[in-house]
């Protein structure tokens, strides 16, 4: 009996071990693949000047500065809303039958694809709101887009803080929102951190929300207001792979875009883990 389940746990091991190098294996053939075809195409003109000659040549900084704008404006619309509503799921709503449908809801706008959030943005925000293809427009359809991601992690945040730091709050004579406020968001702010730098990077890359809503095909000027159309990263390497006219002179740029990409979504995430982990030692020491 105790040998077998040694050779199950032994085969349960081997299989989590497996699927991790077949992941890691994986990805480090796709970046690798990327970056071999893509870094030849990076120079500091590559990357502070706008494209050239049907953009064929020159660079890509009006699509750096859109993906910026955009994934920037996502998460100033995602981040409050999704924080906000997961403190009154946790610390305010009764459970009950509305409150499992707000939950079931949000699990399953998790799992939407993003087209359907673009179409949703360009029928509400751009045709009916007449916000037009605009920053406006994609940060807000970016923004519901990682709403439920922002909300569920969260709200599982806000559980892992130890309910005892909730009585001793209300024992000293603090107020429900000043418990929350003073004690519980600083506890739980290092796991909302997570559940951010998800919904930013998952921001940053998508293309059919964008397409619908914000992005341009091609504008050498960077924008001047929030009503402005934007290049963009995502779809400007779409662009570039299927709707150039010189589809194979442009294929180094293709690679050097989705290389910068890559490294923009990676220094995003790297500066939101850096604030995490300086919060989370501030809070134990």
């Amino acid at each position: 009996m105790m040998r077998k389940r040694q050779w199950i746990e032994f085969l349960a091991l081997s299989t989590v071990r497996l699927s991790i190098l077949i992941v890691g294996a994986a990805m480090l053939i796709m970046v690798g693949f990327i970056v071999i075809n893509g870094i030849g195409s990076i120079s500091w003109s590559f990357l502070t000047k706008p494209p050239i000659d049907s953009m064929t040549r020159g660079g890509i900084f009006p699509a750096i500065v859109g993906t910026f704008y955009l994934t920037l404006g996502a998460v100033l619309v995602a981040f409050p809303l999704g924080v906000a509503t997961a403190i009154y799921l946790q610390e305010y709503a009764k459970e009950g039958r509305i409150i499992r449908l707000i939950r079931f809801g949000v699990n399953n706008l998790a799992g939407i694809p993003s087209v359907v959030f673009g179409l949703f943005g360009l029928a509400f925000f751009v045709v009916m709101l007449r916000f037009g293809s605009s920053i406006l427009s994609g940060s807000l359809t970016l923004g519901l887009l990682i709403l439920p991601v922002v909300i569920g992690a969260s709200e599982e945040a806000l559980k892992s803080v130890p309910q005892t730091y909730r009585e001793a709050s209300l024992a000293l004579g603090a107020t429900k929102w000043q418990t929350i406020y003073r004690v519980v968001l600083p506890a739980a702010l290092p796991g909302i951190l997570t559940g951010s730098i998800l919904g930013v990077g998952r921001a940053a890359g998508e293309t059919a929300p964008i397409m619908f809503t914000a992005a341009a095909f091609y504008t050498p000027k960077l924008p001047e207001s929030l009503f402005d159309e934007v290049m963009a990263l995502p779809y400007h390497i779409y662009v570039l792979a299927t709707a150039g006219t010189h589809i194979d002179q442009t294929r180094p740029i293709q690679y050097g875009t989705a290389l910068v990409l890559i490294c923009l979504v990676l220094g995003i995430n790297l500066i939101a883990i850096i604030i995490r982990s300086k919060l989370r030692k501030k809070q134990y020491s």
